[in-house]
């Protein structure tokens, strides 16, 4: 009786487990599991709607002669290339700063630079477009102080698109990861800096040869994150220039480039799923060298 009680209560158990996690799971596998089998089977296919043919590797062959995705992959690298050390570099440096107890309105300071990237993103790309305008107080600062001479095409041209680009990301994201180099800095035992400034060692080096490794999971964590958010790349561009990433596509992503294909042009669902295939392969390859070079050498 006693067995068969236990049996029977742990049958109990497995079926409310079950109904617990039920719900998490069907909704995981429809809005998640189902996408990625889904999009990996449109990628063999071919066409525009629903008029759609086998094409086999048709689409990957495409890619290659499509100026349209080789530009969309050019401004990715250039974004990912350019953007992510600066919003690492520039989180960890105000990371260190805003680290010292001792600066005044410090909790003004970190709420100042973590707002943006809570602030709605609607509302920070109509500043943004605002700010940055011909006639807006960007230009009109620069011309203020003599550092510039006519106003500059942010949105027009195309090397002062991606520079703007480059900028909005960096002013919506650094502080989110600022937050994560601030908070594992505060669980730095102080005993070990202490030692260090008895012993001589300079400010800089402290920095350099003690809170950066120390920081090395925090580090790691964050690069891949800017990566991935890097590579898929849409809504900042999206609102500044309206879902069309120009001039010239010179700010257009391959998320960008993904959602045309997708909604505004003529519908290329395969075309569109062989894309976002090329995104998931350079994000499984950069994660894998990032975790590579932070490997442990000893």
């Amino acid at each position: 009786m006693t067995i068969a009680r236990a049996n029977g209560l742990k049958r109990s158990y497995d079926l409310n487990g079950w109904l617990f996690i039920g719900p998490s799971v069907a909704l995981i596998a429809i809005y998640l599991v189902y996408p990625i089998f889904r999009s990996l089977y449109l990628s063999f296919y071919a066409g525009k709607g629903m008029m759609m043919k086998f094409a086999g590797f048709g689409n990957v062959v495409r890619l290659w002669h499509d100026p349209v995705f080789l530009s969309a992959l050019t401004n990715t690298v250039v974004f990912f290339v350019v953007q992510v050390p600066i919003m690492i570099t520039l989180a960890l440096m105000l990371a260190s700063v805003l680290n010292n107890d001792r600066l005044k309105f410090i909790g003004l300071f970190r709420t100042a630079i973590f707002l943006p990237c809570v602030t709605s993103l609607v509302a920070y790309s109509v500043l943004f477009k605002s700010m940055f305008s011909a006639d807006g107080v960007v230009n009109a600062s620069l011309l203020a102080v003599g550092l510039i001479g006519t106003p500059i095409g942010w949105l027009t041209e195309p090397f002062w698109a991606k520079v703007l680009v480059i900028l909005s990301i960096t002013w919506r994201w650094t502080g989110y990861n600022m937050i994560f180099y601030l908070a594992a800095m505060q669980n730095i035992d102080r005993s070990v800096y202490e030692a260090a400034r008895i012993d001589g060692v300079p400010t800089w080096a402290r920095f350099l040869h003690l809170t950066v490794p120390m920081l090395k999971p925090v580090i790691l964590f964050t690069t891949i994150t800017s990566t991935i958010g890097t590579l898929q790349l849409f809504d900042e561009v999206y609102n500044l220039t309206e879902g069309k990433g120009g001039p010239s596509d010179s700010t257009l992503t391959l998320s960008l480039y993904i959602y045309n294909l997708t909604f505004r042009y003529m519908p290329s669902f395969g075309y569109a799923a062989t894309v976002s295939y090329v995104i998931v392969i350079m994000v499984a390859l950069l994660s894998f060298l990032q975790f590579y070079a932070a490997r442990d050498r000893s």
